[in-house]
């Protein structure tokens, strides 16, 4: 259909649906109309700037789909060159490291394409950290996230948890349509996803070096950042011993010590500690980007 005869078909339908629901439905669906148009325009308008930038020689279709909103385009119409196990085992594998973290990893138990309600993934979670009861709540969030991301047709994601401290049954988690965090809006609109917001952090709140710390505030809630050789974590400014915050902690090696009780956790193991756990937050790093979570269930209210 010609663009012009779009046009007059959307204006048509637009006409009908005012006469049959009247003036407030009309307002909605104009505005649904200039969403979508905002949107296919502005994945257009990137796809010029990214062939015009591209290397000599370069993959046009690879550039293409590294960009997120233009591959997401290019999923809904089944253009991406790459399938969606594929994407979600990319996915699993920029969370691994942080899944290392809390003693567990993932892998994919089955992918049904033709479920009713859109593709469903069945993974299975194995290991976790032994009595942090935020640990496996916190992997699946971001395993929920990093797949969204990279397969944001997966409808819903069923975890077959096999950890010691979580039922065996667990609940369905919902992928839910994201807005890519450069998207109109701006890297500072925090991105929900169910029970969570997603926020990037600045080059500037983030730790300057290796076996460095840094507290950074983040949607209202201090949040305690250590870079070690290879990863960085996050988790609440909170000690769980004493209540203080950790902004003075000594951190020696992957050990870090609560400068008022003296009380050490382990930093690459979830913040494991013989008087409590740390409280890690979700962490993704992914193109020199650093995004956490702020779920309100595990951060409550500020100390």
């Amino acid at each position: 259909m010609a663009g012009q005869e779009t046009g007059e078909r959307i204006a048509t339908l637009l006409d009908e649906l005012e006469r049959q629901a009247g003036p407030g439905a009309r307002d909605t669906a104009d505005e649904l109309v200039r969403s979508v148009v905002e949107f296919y325009g502005e994945g257009l308008a990137r796809t010029v700037r990214l062939l015009k930038s591209a290397p000599a020689g370069a993959d046009p279709v690879a550039v293409l789909v590294a960009d997120e909103l233009v591959g997401d385009l290019l999923i809904l119409h089944d253009l991406h060159p790459e399938d969606t196990l594929t994407r979600v085992g990319r996915a699993l594998d920029k969370v691994r490291p942080y899944l290392g973290s809390h003693a567990g990893d993932v892998e994919v138990a089955g992918l049904d394409l033709d479920a009713a309600d859109g593709p469903a993934l069945r993974l299975r979670l194995r290991g976790s950290c032994d009595g942090c009861p935020s640990s496996t709540q916190t992997v699946r969030w971001t395993i929920e996230e990093a797949v969204a991301r990279l397969a944001p047709e997966v409808a819903r994601i069923e975890v077959e948890g096999v950890t010691e401290d979580t039922p065996q049954e667990q609940p369905l988690l919902q992928i839910l349509p994201h807005r890519p965090s450069d998207a109109p809006g701006g890297p500072d609109v925090p991105e929900t996803h169910g029970p969570v917001q997603w926020h990037t952090l600045s080059p500037q709140s983030l730790p300057p070096a290796d076996r460095s710390t840094k507290v950074a505030e983040v949607g209202g809630h201090p949040l305690l950042l250590i870079r070690l050789p290879g990863n960085l974590y996050a988790y609440r400014d909170h000690c769980p011993s004493c209540g203080a915050g950790l902004r003075t902690a000594v951190l020696e090696g992957e050990s870090l010590r609560c400068a008022r009780c003296a009380a050490e956790f382990d930093v690459r193991r979830a913040g494991h500690g013989e008087s409590g756990h740390l409280e890690p937050v979700p962490l993704l790093e992914e193109g020199g980007a650093v995004r956490v979570a702020l779920p309100g269930e595990l951060l409550g209210a500020r100390p």
